[in-house]
């Protein structure tokens, strides 16, 4: 041990003050878990899922974790994140009893359960802080390894920045020497996610360090159930890199071992930041003293053999034990210590009970007053005052019984008109005002930057300008948005060497290299995951999923990560990801679906845009790389040989979002779709003329946000009749699209007809032209349906037609 002190150049008793200050945060961790668990089965809180029995190589893994590093990590990482100074005791309690204020509780303002952790990537105002000069959590999410996909991002994102010189790194790296850490637990490594970022990453050669905290369980279920030879590291040993091939470095350490760990994260932190070689640290020998969460006890699974072996192994009281044995302290002192850090944490405790029911209780007093008020003006007086006697015993509050409590007293009053009820109506609305946004906020941006902000720019044209195929429109837009945004990278299955499977991207990677247009293997989950965790670091990349069918290997993703990062983080991070991919109107069952009612409602905090041609499509993405908000962009696959005109303002026209176009007026019946499916109610629409039926289109163009300024209300206003025509199945997005126009905007009153959708059936699409034609609504099925919509109106006019 002396030997390591003057390698270290510091004396003893700075050595000593180190590695107190160690098993303090350790112990202080350690104290939350067991008080955090108390306060989940008193009823303070509702669930606890904690991190004792991994502090120690927390410990150690913070010692070799420096500024603009990123952590992409799980529910076990408490002791990690007080370690660098990211979590108090306080704090950590706030999270537990789900605080709304952000200045309270950090890591989402309430809106995650304790244990999932970040730090702020963005000023109030939406724009970026220096991420080179804090340490950097992503924000967590609870699906069992989800964290692993982005965490491939984050690394990937020091790779870019170390080999593209034309990017300005400033705010986000130093010459790419920023390394991405991940932890996950031993038993979650048999997730597919795992496996695909873990061969991803050896693949890419990234900065990326990969912790595996092994207690040999995942919750009840032993690792002979989830491994095999119930070794991760063992069976992972073909990925060891050697002379000859590239490969990860692989490390397997004791848990409890503190000296060990520091020296294994020292090895691991040179490795994959000088050399972007990627790393697993295999942590073994752990244990979980309190079991899984606080729904169990793992006493009903581990026998007693284990149980005592676990309290042997204990990281903690393994630590003081080679304190003792060291000379670096007495038990005394580590008494002492112990017992100051409990009273710490009580106290820290306590103090996080009280600032999270400071404003419930100022609600509670509020109303107590406006509702004796109401009693006394009211003739159910003694039904008031016993509402009034149940806040009155309500020492601890929540909000929602305040304004639940509020809500119910109107009732009694409800054939009444008095000044007291008018005062309860105003702070009732009032509250709901200052309240709601706690838990619904950032759904969408509200920053400057937010998509709806971006105002339309049409596209220009010229007497010279070429009638060409669409599919040179996308690629030559592409080409001067990698001329103007150095920042802006795309990849993708087939994305690079052949420039997409419709030359969408022909010739960009010869003109803007390997690193800007690239190829991926065939792995949906960790491409969306590479695009998540470079936007998390200020790049602007272009996930590209091959076809809309395959999104659905990546929907999970898109769903828990993407679409929640600036909801769960409450405005604190973003990753403006754009996901490109194309779908409709192919033939056969995997490569013509179009499933946008599951898209459209696990997606919400997506910028979903389903544009008609392929000029509508490139102004989408002019539009998002300018937001800071996430898109995912649907192309039409049958519209890149379509003739359009080519733009002379590429890169610089704009598609707003949540705007419809009408794109043909008529007087009789609207008609609303999006994508290729309004190629054929045209056709029809010419054929309806032909009888005397005037049919009015409308593009919604984009599904989320929908239709921002209520524009196709006016439409069914004019016509007095409605259909929406969609190629997803009976119930999906047509059924998204006729609430948003006939509830929320309130068309119903218009109308003279029921208003009708027309969709694909319910199977999914045949293949050939025939399947094509007997699975998606077609001409002939557009033109009937509109036809006995007017039959019903005229029947003498349009007699039946069968």
């Amino acid at each position: 041990m002396q030997e390591k002190v003057q390698n270290k150049d510091i004396s003893f008793d700075e050595f000593k003050s180190e590695v107190l200050n160690d098993y303090k945060i350790a112990v202080t961790s350690r104290e939350c878990s067991l008080l955090g668990r108390r306060e989940v089965l008193t009823g303070k809180a509702k669930f606890g899922i904690f991190g004792d029995g991994k502090e120690v190589p927390q410990l150690a893994w913070a010692k070799s974790f420096k500024n603009g590093d990123f952590r992409s990590g799980y529910y076990r990482d408490q002791t990690f994140m007080m370690a660098i100074g990211e979590l108090s005791i306080e704090q950590f309690f706030a999270g537990l009893y789900a605080n709304t204020d952000l200045d309270e509780e950090p890591m989402s303002g309430g809106r995650q359960m304790g244990g999932h952790f970040m730090t702020h990537s963005l000023n109030k105002d939406g724009s970026w802080k220096n991420l080179t000069e804090q340490k950097n959590s992503s924000a967590d999410i609870s699906p069992t390894a989800g964290q692993m996909p982005r965490l491939l991002g984050l690394a990937q994102a020091s790779k870019i920045y170390r080999h593209e010189s034309n990017i300005d790194g400033t705010n986000f790296s130093k010459n790419g020497n920023e390394i991405a850490w991940g932890t996950i637990g031993n038993a979650s490594t048999s997730e597919g996610l795992f496996w695909e970022t873990f061969n991803a990453a050896g693949v890419l050669q990234v900065p990326m360090v990969i912790n595996v905290w092994d207690d040999d369980y995942g919750i009840s279920v032993h690792a002979r159930h989830q491994t095999t030879k119930e070794n991760i590291s063992k069976i992972l040993m073909g990925f060891q890199r050697d002379d000859n091939d590239d490969g990860y470095e692989i490390i397997v350490v004791k848990g409890w071992d503190y000296p060990a760990l520091i020296e294994a994260y020292q090895k691991a932190e040179a490795i994959a930041r000088e050399k972007h070689v990627p790393v697993l640290i295999h942590v073994v020998e752990l244990t979980q003293p309190q079991g899984h969460s606080t729904s169990g006890s793992h006493e009903r699974y581990k026998d007693k053999d284990r149980l005592e072996w676990e309290k042997e192994h204990d990281c903690n009281l393994k630590m003081r034990q080679w304190m003792l044995d060291n000379g670096i302290a007495t038990d005394e002192e580590l008494s002492e210590l112990e017992k100051s850090i409990k009273k710490e944490v009580r106290n820290g405790k306590k103090a996080a009970w009280t600032a999270f029911g400071k404003q419930a209780k100022a609600y509670n007093k509020e109303l107590i007053k406006l509702l004796k008020d109401l009693a006394e003006s009211s003739e159910n007086k003694s039904f008031i005052t016993n509402l009034v006697n149940e806040l009155s015993d309500n020492s601890e509050p929540l909000k929602s019984i305040v304004y639940a409590t509020g809500r119910k007293a109107l009732r009694y009053v409800r054939n009444e008109s008095t000044e007291a009820k008018s005062s309860l109506i105003n702070w009732l609305n009032d509250f709901q005002q200052k309240v709601q946004p706690d838990y619904s906020s950032h759904l969408w941006s509200p920053y400057e930057a937010s998509a709806k902000n971006i105002a339309e720019v049409l596209p220009e044209y010229d007497n010279d300008s070429e009638t060409v195929d669409a599919r040179v429109i996308m690629r030559d837009n592409f080409e001067a948005i990698f001329k103007s945004r150095p920042q802006t990278l795309v990849f993708g299955e087939d994305s690079g060497e052949i420039g997409d499977v419709n030359q969408g991207l022909e010739g960009l990677q010869e003109k803007f290299g390997e690193l800007r247009v690239s190829d991926t293997g065939i792995r949906e989950a960790t491409i969306l995951g590479q695009g998540i965790g470079m936007a998390l670091r200020g790049l602007r990349p272009i996930a590209e999923i091959q076809y809309l069918d395959y999104l659905l290997y990546a929907l999970q993703i898109m769903s828990d990560d993407l679409a929640t990062t600036l909801y769960r983080s409450k405005g604190k991070q973003k990753a403006p990801l754009i996901v490109r991919t194309r779908g409709h109107r192919l033939e056969g069952i995997w490569h013509s679906g179009s499933p946008m009612g599951g898209i459209l409602n696990l997606l919400r905090g997506v910028n979903v845009l389903v544009p008609r041609n392929m000029t509508k499509a490139a102004g989408f993405y002019n539009t998002m790389l300018e937001s800071d908000e996430p898109a995912l962009i649907v192309e039409c696959l049958n519209g890149y040989r379509l003739k359009e005109q080519l733009p002379t303002n590429l890169g610089e026209f704009k598609t707003p979002v949540g705007q419809v176009e009408t794109i043909r007026e008529g007087n009789d019946v609207s008609v609303v779709s999006y994508g290729s499916t309004l190629r054929i109610i045209e056709k029809a629409a010419n054929e309806l003329e032909e009888v005397g039926i005037s049919v009015e289109i409308i593009d919604v163009q984009s599904l989320l946000p929908f239709d921002l300024n209520h524009d196709l209300v006016k439409s069914v206003a004019k016509t007095n009749r409605l259909l929406v025509v969609d190629e997803d199945v009976p119930g999906g997005a047509s059924a998204f699209i006729l609430q948003k126009i006939v509830d929320e905007q309130n068309a119903y009153q218009y109308l003279d007809s029921k208003p009708q959708t027309l969709t694909a059936k319910a199977h999914r699409p045949a293949y050939g032209t025939d399947g094509d034609y007997f699975s998606k609504p077609s001409a002939e099925d557009i033109f009937e349906k509109v036809y006995s919509i007017m039959h019903e109106f005229n029947p003498a006019q349009f007699p039946k037609l069968m």
